[in-house]
Order: structure tokens, then C-alpha cells, then sequence
């Protein structure tokens, strides 16, 4: 008889997707808006009822919303879900004062973001977990398409293996560049000053040291931000102790809050209420 576990098994994106993996939320907004591109496209957006600082709690609800319906929904809910972010992202896009063309219905942008996203779930699952088998990687990459195709990505966009993917990756890392401005709004979020004071104070520190353990080289490089190998030994000791009590929960809170955020959207969807 198979002794084996659950996280013996092909690794897929709902288990991938535990809570713990939003630990590493704020390296991938910092991976996302390293692209000049999208960075500005955040910074300078106009729809207000999208911006963090305004509304931090509709705008991290929007974000996983997405993610589970990306990984986790059906067809008709990712469509559905399609058409309200498009009505947001149909209003984000370049002025003349800005200094770099953007549209956030690009969807050379979009699939930008979508492998940024796909990284992070490879990356979180790694550090909880442990490294894949490559067999165990293409098997989750594959599940990992809907990321940008549940927006304007063309499936004949997404590469088609991810052998592909790494290079694409590697070819649009010459793309990233941080400056000032976008550097300062990306460590605000970092230090999580869009929280009241307390939770600067009390989690700040922590988040920075997360956000700095997940990101790859050159994106911590544009940040400024200093790592030693002491850090990084912290840092996989702390990751393999947290993956070692998540992957032992149940699987309702192994799961959440993206199945709240899925269960949000059902009942929305129900009410017809907004989606976004």
C-alpha cells in the first residue's frame, strides 16, 4: 500500500495556492510593476475605487478574487470576471504627462503580470515545500495558462511549455527597470504603510524581510535592497517551518482566503451584484 501524502503527489495549483503563498504578495506586485509599463500604470491610475491606498481591503479582495477565479473557477465565472476587470482596465492608460506609453488592456502587459504570477505560485510553492521535479513543473505550468488567458492573453501567447516560459523569462528580465518613483511606491507597500500605524509598526519589518526573501536577484538589486546568505538561511528555515504547519491544516484553511474570495464571487454573481 502507497504511503504516499498529499504533497508527495503531482503538485497542482490548488495546493499551491495555500494562505501561506501571500506572504509573498508584495514581491510579486514589486516583479509586476518592475516593468516601467505596468509599474506607472498602478501608480498613475485613475480609477479610484481600484487604488490600494484608497481602498486596501476591495483592492487585495480584487486581487485574490481573481487568482482563485483564475486557478479555481469555471469557465462562465472566469468570463464573467473578465468583463468587470476590463471595464477598470479600459480606463488605465497613458497621458501625455506620463513618462512611459501604457495601456492596461495590453496584452503583451498582461501576460507580463500573468507570468509574474505563475513565478510566484512556482516560487512560494519552493520555498514551502521544496524544489519540483521537472516533470512535477510542467505538470503545474500547464494549469497555470487561465493566469493571463482569463484576461486579454491569447492562449497562442502563453509559451507553450515551461521550457518556453523560462525563456521568455529571461528575455523580458531586460525589460525591468525600477526608478525612483516606482521604487518609493513599491516600498511603501513593502513597509505596508497602507495600513494604519500599528501594523507598520508591528509587521513591517517582517514583510520587508519576506518580500526581500522572495524576489529574484535582479528585481531585489532594483529595489536596493540588501540580502547576505545569513539572510537567505533565515529566510528558507522560517519558509520550511511555516509550508511544514500549512500543508497539515485542513484543507478549508490550508485554502483560504482564496476560497472566501470564491465563494464571494459566487454569491455576487447570484445577488447580481458588482464583481470588482
Amino acid at each position: 500500500m502507497s504511503t504516499a501524502s498529499p504533497v508527495d503527489e503531482l503538485p497542482t495549483l490548488d495546493r499551491t495556492v495555500i494562505g501561506a503563498g501571500l506572504m509573498a504578495g508584495a514581491a510579486n506586485v514589486i516583479m509586476q510593476l518592475a516593468r516601467p509599463a505596468v509599474g506607472y500604470g498602478v501608480a498613475e491610475s485613475r480609477v479610484e475605487s481600484g487604488r490600494l491606498y484608497d481602498h486596501p481591503i476591495k483592492r487585495t479582495r480584487t486581487t485574490l478574487t481573481y487568482l482563485a477565479v483564475a486557478t479555481l473557477g469555471t469557465d462562465a465565472e472566469r468570463a464573467d470576471y473578465r468583463t468587470a476587470v476590463n471595464g477598470a482596465h479600459a480606463q488605465v492608460f497613458s497621458t501625455e504627462d506620463s513618462p512611459v506609453r501604457y495601456h492596461a488592456m495590453d496584452p503583451g502587459l498582461q501576460l507580463w503580470v500573468a507570468a509574474c504570477l505563475y513565478r510566484g505560485f512556482e516560487d512560494s510553492y519552493e520555498a514551502f515545500v521544496g524544489p519540483m521535479s521537472e516533470a512535477q513543473r510542467e505538470h503545474v505550468y500547464r494549469e497555470a495558462a487561465p493566469l493571463g488567458t482569463t484576461l486579454q492573453v491569447r492562449e497562442s501567447m502563453w509559451p507553450a511549455t515551461r521550457e518556453a516560459f523560462e525563456d521568455y523569462w529571461q528575455a523580458n528580465l531586460a525589460e525591468v527597470h525600477i526608478d525612483d518613483v516606482i521604487r518609493d511606491h513599491l516600498m511603501s507597500i513593502v513597509r505596508l504603510e497602507f495600513f494604519p500605524l500599528p501594523v507598520q509598526w508591528l509587521f513591517g519589518r517582517f514583510n520587508t524581510f519576506v518580500t526581500t526573501g522572495f524576489l529574484h536577484a535582479p528585481f531585489r538589486e532594483q529595489m536596493h535592497l540588501a540580502w547576505t546568505t545569513r539572510d537567505q538561511r533565515r529566510f528558507d528555515r522560517l519558509m520550511r517551518a511555516i509550508g511544514a504547519v500549512a500543508r497539515n491544516l485542513p484543507g478549508p484553511l490550508r485554502a483560504f482566503p482564496y476560497n472566501a474570495c470564491l465563494w464571494d464571487l459566487r454569491l455576487r454573481r447570484r445577488l447580481k451584484r458588482p464583481l470588482i
